[in-house]
């Protein structure tokens, strides 16, 4: 018996059963060898440049976690600033007069206009056509993550992986007529490459580009899927063999004494690092939809960000008000925070990121995400006599699935970082949980803006 006709054919008979059959299977393996090839190409291509991205970046996060207040109220500010001015001032709208015609793809953004800095929006957009995407414009948007996260501003590196990824992997085949059949695999493979050697779990890389692509209801197909695995262990590969540590996972190093122990655990800390999160989400995105004015937005943003900084210093040291949440983590970590205070800086780390997103600052939200879901879950590790580690680890998981929308991704990194069984069992309940206290948020949210609307029809 040979291969099926394909899908939408008609059987050809038995005469030419054989080789219809014969010529779909051939089209078949084609096409998973030009996703594998490309997946190749794209993953080697991608992985390479956001490693070197993320390097320069985590240089200047770590440099300025050393630093003082002074340091912590100027900088990050600056950096904002100067991601503005790089996206707005240099920058270009479509439509807009140039000198040099060749110089304008890559200064000029498509309506509409207050997009510039929604990197993760090139990425859901273009998911399953990724010719659409726009690489010309990386350059000067890599000028603006520099500045934002290089410099300290709330935002993290995990969007600007999967951008450059997939920025890298569209150039790669957008080079002529035989190379654009590898653009697609080789835009996928780049992104998740890209998450992958940032997070050193493969499957993380996969299934965040997969999940982000089901957004805008891009097929799974074998192809996609293949060129997703392939990146995602070219990504990890590549951060195995330079033996980089581009961001810190807490791992659980002690489980649950019970099953009810469990049980609790992954129900309080669920709900709330997936309440929190998926505020702190919903804040977010309202904060890149705003159409302000540049100018507002930044004056809004960066004096929300000062503000704040100056709260988690007089909370909590400097180190916490700068970067992702990094030092935030490890100033609970360092000094066995109290539930208030552990409480008070979850919140305003969440502020924090939102305020940058206003400003216009250019950077991902997921590691802010895990940072928020970690210090939501260290509020209660001592009510429910859990280790810090275990609450931590589970409120950061939730965080992924509450706040970002992803929880098979938050799966695989609980699978990815290990740790005791009963421990990886309570994360993965604390995701289950976090989904649907997200999903009860969302509900609420609806039913307020119902209400909100009658009540301005009744006036």
């Amino acid at each position: 018996m040979g291969w099926p006709p394909p899908p939408g054919q008609p059987d050809p008979g038995p005469a030419q059963s054989q080789p219809a059959a014969e010529r779909w299977a051939w089209a078949r393996w084609s096409s998973l060898g030009l996703a594998g090839l490309g997946a190749l190409l794209g993953g080697l291509a991608g992985g390479l440049v956001v490693v070197g991205v993320t390097l320069v970046l985590k240089a200047g996060i770590d440099f300025a976690s050393g630093q003082g207040t002074w340091f912590v109220l100027t900088v990050p500010p600056l950096g904002l600033l100067l991601a503005v001015l790089t996206l707005h001032g240099y920058g270009l709208l479509a439509g807009a007069p140039v000198q040099k015609k060749r110089a304008r793809s890559w200064r000029t953004f498509p309506p509409p206009d207050a997009a510039r800095a929604d990197i993760s929006a090139d990425v859901v957009a273009s998911a399953g056509e990724e010719e659409r995407f726009p690489w010309r414009l990386a350059p000067i948007r890599t000028v603006a993550i520099l500045a934002t996260v290089g410099l300290g501003g709330a935002m993290g590196t995990e969007a600007p992986a999967a951008y450059l990824g997939v920025a890298t992997g569209v150039c790669l085949g957008d080079r002529g007529r035989w190379w654009r059949r590898l653009l697609r695999p080789a835009a996928l493979a780049g992104g998740a490459a890209g998450v992958a050697a940032l997070m050193r779990i493969p499957l993380v890389g996969t299934l965040f580009m997969l999940e982000l692509g089901r957004r805008r209801q891009a097929p799974v197909s074998a192809e996609r899927v293949l060129a997703a695995l392939v990146g995602g262990v070219i990504g990890w590969g590549i951060d195995a063999f330079f033996g980089l540590s581009l961001i810190r996972l807490v791992v659980p190093k002690e489980a649950p004494g019970t099953l009810a122990q469990a049980i609790v655990t992954a129900l309080f800390i669920g709900a709330a690092s997936g309440a929190i999160s998926a505020a702190a989400g919903a804040a977010v995105f309202k904060a890149k939809k705003w159409q302000a004015a540049p100018a507002v937005r930044l004056v809004l943003g960066v004096t929300a960000t000062i503000v704040i900084a100056l709260a988690l210093v007089r909370i909590a040291v400097p180190s916490a008000a700068v970067g992702p949440g990094g030092g935030a983590i490890l100033w609970a970590e360092g000094v066995d925070a109290p539930p208030s205070s552990a409480l008070a800086v979850c919140l305003l780390r969440a502020a924090a990121t939102t305020a940058a997103v206003l400003a216009g600052g250019c950077g991902g939200v997921f590691v802010p995400f895990l940072a928020v879901g970690d210090l939501a879950g260290r509020v209660f590790a001592p009510g429910l006599r859990v280790g810090h580690d275990l609450a931590g680890a589970a409120g950061a998981a939730g965080g992924i699935a509450g706040g970002y929308r992803l929880p098979l991704t938050a799966v695989a990194m609980v699978l990815g970082y290990g740790g005791p069984p009963r421990a990886t069992l309570t994360c993965l309940g604390t995701i289950l949980t976090a989904s649907a206290a997200a999903a009860a948020f969302d509900g609420l949210l609806s039913r307020a803006k119902k209400l909100g609307r009658r009540s301005a029809g009744r006036s």
